[in-house]
């Protein structure tokens, strides 16, 4: 197995593996921008991509290494990796093939998203044709590293189906990617041995699969009668878990942020603790008598933890729209809440009875998008609204929409939420 010594400082959080479509930009350029986009926090500690993608144009059994020992774009030259090329050297399914790499577009459409988003990086780009998934797992597990090293599996979905019927065959496949499935068909995604090989070897590892985007060409740049599908999934390690201590620690933060924001109390310094240093996003909320009194928070993991929750307890006090800032007389009765989110991970639904279904009451935190209306509650808002139909109706009331709005025309993403309140045993 090959390895590479990485630092012992904590690495901010971005995913293990992605898989993205490799059309034209202006067709699947924005589905494959949602994954890029999760790895802001890599550069500079992703130093080797190992690259997937299907043959279209000379066909190899195995998977096909090239013969050359750079790959060029406009963005800059790509060292291949000779040490990985070497690790995969007694591998009988690895080949070298200057042909099979010749006229490739799937693996050499991901290189400016990847010189952009990673900076200096070297490369394995194995074209994989006819291969078992158990094989492409192989090869993937012998280069899996640790954060030094990204997996990229490059693939469309459906092909030349009208715009409805697309959605549908796509909607499927998804949820079968969701499921770990290695039973997917080259007619639902061109790649889909790489696929199966990702998702086997994530699986055993214990990663988590995310959808990130799922459109078609019907979507960005072309018309409905016939449309190649395309999808973003991104695949994590498990997040990490936080304890009652750490709880505390957060409300402790919040508090602070507060009080010397109202001049009652010094500025403390955040703890010199690496969870705290790893990117996370927060809410936190303030109650007074069990009445909201403020709620500001991120849905994204964007900056580090302790800065999160020390900034969004500060706007929660004086920044919400809907109160007027909080007083340092109000403080002595108010109740802080600290909530963790987990990354949001898209539903993939055939129509709104079908999203309905899918629902966890209690546990799913939503945020919906439909145009330029984007609006999110939290898992707790589960205990005012029980009802599935009436929780989706007022989350778009608070995005500006009207109820009526069909949920086929938004997207809706969930996630959950790990809180701590003040007073709380």
């Amino acid at each position: 197995m090959l390895a590479r010594s990485v630092a012992t400082a904590p690495t901010a959080r971005f995913p293990k593996a992605l898989i993205v479509p490799h059309a034209g930009y202006i067709y699947s350029g924005p589905v494959a921008a949602e994954a890029y986009a999760k790895l802001r926090a890599a550069r500079g500690t992703v130093r080797r991509v190992v690259l997937l993608g299907p043959c279209h144009r000379v066909p190899v059994r195995g998977l096909a290494l090239p013969e050359a020992t750079v790959f060029a774009t406009p963005l800059g030259e790509i060292a291949i990796d000779e040490a990985a090329v070497k690790a995969l050297a007694d591998l009988p399914q690895v080949v070298k093939s200057s042909a099979v790499h010749a006229e490739e577009h799937s693996l050499e459409v991901q290189l400016p998203f990847l010189q952009r988003v990673l900076g200096d990086f070297t490369l394995v780009p194995l074209v994989v044709g006819d291969a078992t998934p158990a094989e492409v797992a192989e090869v993937i597990e012998t280069l899996w590293g640790g954060p030094e090293t990204l997996v990229v599996i490059s693939s469309d979905l459906s092909h030349y189906h009208a715009y409805e019927r697309a959605r549908a065959i796509d909607r499927e496949t998804a949820q079968a990617i969701l499921g770990y499935s290695t039973d997917i068909g080259h007619e639902q995604a061109c790649g889909a041995t790489p696929i199966a090989g990702v998702l086997l070897a994530a699986k055993r590892r214990g990663l988590k699969v995310e959808l990130l985007d799922l459109r078609n060409s019907g979507d960005t740049a072309g018309g409905k009668r016939q449309v190649v599908g395309y999808a973003s999934f991104a695949l994590w390690d498990a997040e990490p878990e936080f304890s009652a201590a750490q709880g505390r620690t957060l409300l402790a933060i919040a508090r602070n942020s507060i009080e010397s924001a109202l001049g009652t109390a010094k500025r403390a310094p955040l703890p010199n603790e690496a969870w705290l240093a790893q990117p996370q996003a927060s809410f936190v909320t303030l109650t007074q008598d069990g009445a909201l009194r403020g709620c500001i928070g991120s849905l994204e993991a964007q900056r580090p933890l302790g800065e999160d929750v020390r900034d969004n307890a500060r706007a929660a006090a004086l920044s919400d729209p809907r109160f007027p800032a909080l007083s340092a007389e109000e403080l002595a009765r108010t109740r802080i809440e600290v909530s963790l989110l987990s990354a949001p991970k898209e539903i993939a639904f055939a129509d709104h009875a079908d999203l309905i279904r899918q629902l966890r009451r209690g546990e799913d935190g939503l945020i919906l998008e439909c145009g330029g209306a984007r609006g999110t509650f939290l898992p707790q808002v589960w205990e005012s609204l029980p009802e599935p139909e009436q929780f989706i109706a007022e989350l778009k009331r608070k995005a500006g929409l009207s109820p009526a709005v069909s949920t086929a025309k938004c997207r809706i993403r969930r996630y959950r939420a790990l809180k701590w309140k003040e007073g709380a045993a």
